[in-house]
């Protein structure tokens, strides 16, 4: 969480509250030290997002937003 913290330049604060809503997801766990693995696709997720939020868009827009980009691929 940590790196993506830093790619990203969002606070882990941030990327937990955006995890717990749903906004983005993690890729998977490591089992001995319970530490989330995110991709690529997640940094362009929060790059997205970043982007969506300058344009005043509320979380749930930018969910919705996101939820339908996905499902067209």
């Amino acid at each position: 969480m940590k790196d993506l913290a830093r790619l990203t330049g969002y606070s882990i604060y941030t990327i937990k509250f955006y995890l717990k809503i749903g906004l983005i997801k993690e890729f998977g766990r490591s089992p001995q030290t319970n530490f989330r693995y995110f991709t690529d696709s997640t940094v362009r997720q929060l790059g997205i997002i970043r982007k969506l939020r300058t344009e005043n868009k509320s979380l749930a827009e930018i969910k919705m937003i996101i939820s339908k980009k996905y499902d067209l691929l």
